[in-house]
């Protein structure tokens, strides 16, 4: 089968970036922008994010991101500016502003710069968007054409976000490279469109040894404060590394078994990456691999403050019928479970998920 390694046109990643955007927005030869911008960023960096715009005098309209990433807001935005005086869109803020932008973009058929104010996951680089409802449930994925045209990380701005987002972004990176491994052997087809290539794995692989590397001194910085090169590599890592490596190198047990536990009511509040890290846990116990696997990933997301054991996710004493509906949800039809290398059915999934937490609570009493 055909392989195929997708990525933005171009990723940068500096300290102070939020206010060159009009620099870069010369580069790509615009003459008007819209940018979406994330309340919270509007409010404290408003003067950092149109500072450049007016020096190269590019008229930038400010949308304040509302509500939800849906459609009716997608098209709410799309009519609310004039294609003549637009051509391109920016996406300053979290998961959910990088989503709409890309939306907009995807169906006014202009390009596309995503600024991520935060790492905590993989999605900024990707050619995907996640639509919800106005009222906030999931509705659909909304593949697009093509991956943003920019990728702008302003790691100072980003160090500045809670510790635990960071620490999220490690648990979203974790997973790459075990389910890149898996997509590999079985010869699975990714969301690039083919089979992942040498590139994508070596990428997911630099990723999984980053955050190794550094997460657990990335996160004692961001604690203190501090923008250091450690930080710098673990944006990196969750950002570009994990988003290359997931889209091209492809998804497997640990997201299927993310969005089967998504179903369970009592890890909402969890966020996606967090799950993500126990979900990983449970892939390796599915597959069945050494200890000197196991245990450093362990180590590693009880440094980092990322959860192995069902109580951290919330689920402490959930009953095993409501666990055996998470494990049919992620053996659903068009799971990323179907691609792993041998076949899995709901039950192995739960035999899974419990060894994942005797593990993780083994761990915790050493």
């Amino acid at each position: 089968m055909t392989q195929v390694t997708c990525s933005p046109s171009r990723y940068i990643q500096g300290a102070g970036e939020i206010r060159k955007l009009g620099d870069y927005c010369v580069q790509l030869g615009v003459k008007g922008a819209l940018a979406i911008v994330d309340p919270f960023i509007l409010e404290r960096y408003k003067e950092d994010i149109t500072h450049s715009f007016a020096i190269h005098s590019i008229p930038l309209e400010l949308s304040e991101f509302q509500g939800e990433c849906s459609r009716n807001q997608v098209e709410l935005i799309i009519e609310g500016f004039d294609p003549q005086t637009v051509d391109v869109i920016l996406g300053i803020g979290g998961g959910k502003t990088m989503d709409t932008a890309k939306a907009v973009g995807h169906f006014a058929s202009l390009p596309v710069i995503i600024v991520p104010t935060v790492a905590s996951t993989d999605a900024p680089c990707s050619a995907l968007a996640v639509l919800y409802t106005d009222d906030g449930d999931f509705d659909s994925y909304l593949p697009l054409l093509r991956n943003p045209d920019m990728v702008i990380a302003d790691v100072e701005l980003i160090a500045k976000a809670p510790a635990r987002l960071l620490a999220a972004g490690m648990g979203d990176a974790l997973s790459t490279y075990y389910e890149a491994r898996a997509c590999r052997a079985s010869g699975a087809q990714t969301y690039a469109g083919g089979t992942g290539s040498i590139a994508a794995m070596s990428l997911a692989k630099a990723c999984l040894e980053t955050i190794l590397a550094y997460g657990e001194e990335a996160i004692r910085d961001v604690r203190l404060g501090d923008c250091t090169p450690a930080v710098e590599h673990i944006v990196e890592a969750n950002i570009y590394l994990s988003g290359i490596g997931f889209e091209s190198g492809g998804l497997a047990a640990a997201h299927a078994i993310h969005n089967g536990l998504s179903q369970l009511e009592e890890c909402r509040g969890m966020l996606h990456g967090e799950k993500v890290a126990f979900a990983t846990l449970a892939q390796l116990m599915l597959e069945q691999v050494a200890d000197h696997e196991i245990e450093p990933v362990i180590s590693f997301c009880r440094k980092v403050g990322l959860p192995v054991t069902l109580k951290e996710l919330g689920l402490s004493g959930i009953e095993r019928n409501r666990l055996i509906l998470a494990a049919e949800a992620s053996c659903s039809e068009d799971s990323p479970m179907q691609n792993m290398p041998f076949p899995v059915n709901p039950a192995e999934v739960l035999k899974a998920i419990l060894a994942a937490d005797r593990r993780g609570t083994l761990y915790t009493v050493h």
